[in-house]
């Protein structure tokens, strides 16, 4: 593709969302930038989150991955519906009620201050990494598609990625993005179906012959219960996406920071009843589109890249296998993935450091205006500096590497969520944040050696669960037994 015509349609697309995000950051104050205002209509929620969790991740190693695991992801596609269902009618009516801004707050009420702080910060470094990640991405696509073709150096192509992101977000905030990521939503799930029809069309399959080709490929194998050992296996998918979902969704200031703009507990829930029902099926269109890149690659004696996150770009945009309008659609679809999640947790990553460790709420607005404004550039440039890291040791699949280190971070959010809601048992606040340190440590230990120790069993995304249960068991050790705490629920 041209990378004039690549440059054409991005300078199209972003002029189009600087729009947006001038006509919404108008007359916006830093409630505007935390909260919407709380008046966010919920299908409006609901679908602009479609765009935040389907990121550049999962548009580009989903298919990729295919390859390597078939289906097997859709096991944890099904555990995320009934963790998003937990979300809903267990941890959103308690964020409601407690008419929370920053999620982290409860950890406060429930614990004290520590365990506010750690909570907090473990959000910070998960959230910080997995935008990168997600970024990260994006500026390789564009590396190939444009800035590389222009000999422009990629560390260049990720200060202008991270520019225009702050230029989206800095005024209007999440109001903003609810917008701006309903409008890169659209793009998406276009490119999706767009690449899907185009690369049937090429292969000569209607949608019948589509889904027979599909289901009699090697790849759609879509259960494995057969061996416990296998990262495939069934219930260790199932029990992982349930819990992470709990986790990167329900424990992560980001998402639920959208959720809690929609005016009313009822409301939240439609929207996430909604939402839940449209990620699954834009999910499986994913995997099958995954199995159709490499029928197509095999029916053409097309190479398969060593790197399976190179599938997608390398077919769709270099090569332009599937005609130009194919390789139009991957460039805006991997571009609005990527931007519509990192958007958001640019957005969210402000709002918990401004109210989770400068206490913003208790300033006045113009001095709360100038703080917000210091950190989230600061937060910009966090995130460059970590995806010119990442860009360093880059090695393998991109949505393993995501989660696996979700696994280490959000496990302690995990165990303390889990610890407050289902015990009354105070701790000894000053000495969790050693728990939440140490949980990580000894769960790395275990995963490095768990062949070894366990008969050949191999950790996958269960690895969050133990993480959340060695932090979960740490709490009972420091807490404080015959005394109770009023429940939060």
């Amino acid at each position: 593709m041209s990378p004039f015509l690549v440059l054409t349609i991005l300078l199209i697309y972003f002029g189009t969302l600087l729009v947006i995000s001038y006509i919404t950051g108008k007359g916006a104050d830093t409630n505007t930038f935390f909260t919407a205002g709380k008046n966010s209509p919920w299908y409006l929620v609901a679908y602009s989150m479609i765009g935040t969790t389907i990121s550049g991740v999962t548009f580009i190693s989903v298919p990729g991955d295919v390859g390597k695991t078939q289906f097997s992801y859709f096991q944890f596609i099904l555990g995320n519906i009934i963790g998003y269902m937990i979300v809903a009618f267990v941890l959103m009516p308690i964020y409601y009620r407690l008419n929370l801004v920053s999620i982290y707050t409860y950890l406060d009420k429930r614990f004290g201050f520590w365990s506010y702080k750690m909570g907090a910060f473990f959000f910070l470094i998960s959230r910080t990494i997995g935008a990168a990640f997600r970024l990260f991405l994006t500026a390789a696509v564009l590396q190939i598609g444009l800035f590389g073709q222009w000999n422009v150096p990629f560390e260049v192509n990720v200060f202008i990625t991270i520019a225009l992101i702050w230029l989206i977000t800095a005024k209007g905030g999440i109001k903003t993005i609810l917008w701006t990521d309903a409008f890169q939503t659209t793009f998406l799930i276009s490119a999706l179906i767009i690449t899907v029809y185009l690369i049937s069309k090429e292969l000569g399959l209607s949608l019948g012959g589509l889904i027979d080709q599909v289901g009699a490929a090697d790849y759609s194998q879509m259960f494995f219960f057969e061996n416990p050992n296998d990262r495939k296996y069934f219930f260790k998918q199932f029990f992982a996406g349930i819990f992470i979902s709990i986790a990167m969704f329900g424990l992560d200031q980001d998402l639920m920071q959208k959720n809690l703009t929609c005016r009313s507990l009822k409301d939240a829930q439609k929207n996430m009843i909604t939402f839940s029902g449209v990620i699954l099926a834009v999910n499986l269109l994913f995997l099958t589109l995954g199995a159709l890149l490499y029928l197509y690659a095999q029916s053409k004696g097309i190479p398969v890249p060593a790197l399976t996150d190179e599938l997608y770009p390398t077919l769709a945009l270099s090569r332009l296998e599937f005609g130009l309008l194919a390789g139009v659609f991957f460039l805006l679809g991997i571009t609005a993935s990527s931007y519509a999640s990192a958007d958001s947790a640019l957005a969210s990553l402000t709002t918990s450091f401004c109210i989770d460790f400068l206490n913003i709420n208790q300033r006045p607005e113009p001095q709360r205006k100038k703080i917000k404004t210091i950190v989230h550039l600061a937060m910009s440039l966090a995130l460059l500096l970590v995806i010119l890291i990442f860009n360093q040791v880059k090695n393998k699949s991109v949505v393993q590497e995501v989660f696996r280190a979700a696994g280490y971070t959000y496990g302690p959010l995990l165990g303390m969520y889990a610890f407050g809601l289902l015990t009354r048992l105070p701790v000894r606040d000053k000495y969790v944040p050693v728990v939440c340190l140490l949980s990580p440590v000894i769960c790395y230990v275990i995963n490095a050696n768990s062949k070894e120790w366990l008969n050949g069993y191999q950790f996958g995304f269960e690895l969050l669960i133990l993480n959340g249960f060695l932090t979960f068991l740490g709490l009972l050790l420091l807490a404080r037994w015959g005394e109770k705490v009023e429940m939060t629920r």
